[in-house]
């Protein structure tokens, strides 16, 4: 019984936003719950910010754990005008085990 390496549980995406779109998206990202990692990427590709997730936790104690760096993604959507999110989610299945769906 060995387990697969996490990175072959997980699927990346990304979108396109406006500075003035990208604190809410991601908070919605953070209160979706399949989401590990969010990558905040300048026009040239550059990561300016990456905000880990730790899996099981409320979404409560998660916003109020992320405060600070909600208030980080406010300071980079002030100064840019448009950014690239990158999203590391679960995989369905991996998120049913985690949820205790068997």
């Amino acid at each position: 019984m060995s387990e697969s390496d996490d990175t072959s549980k997980s699927r990346y995406e990304e979108f396109t936003v406006s500075g003035n779109e990208l604190l809410g998206k991601v908070r919605s990202l953070i209160r979706e719950g399949n989401v590990r990692r969010i990558f905040i990427k300048n026009g040239d590709g550059n990561v300016l910010l990456e905000i880990p997730l730790t899996a099981g936790v409320a979404v409560t104690a998660v916003a109020a754990a992320l405060s600070p760096v909600l208030v980080a993604v406010g300071a980079i959507a002030a100064l840019v005008t448009q950014v690239t999110i990158g999203v590391e989610r679960r995989d369905e299945d991996d998120q049913a085990a985690a949820d205790g769906d068997t």
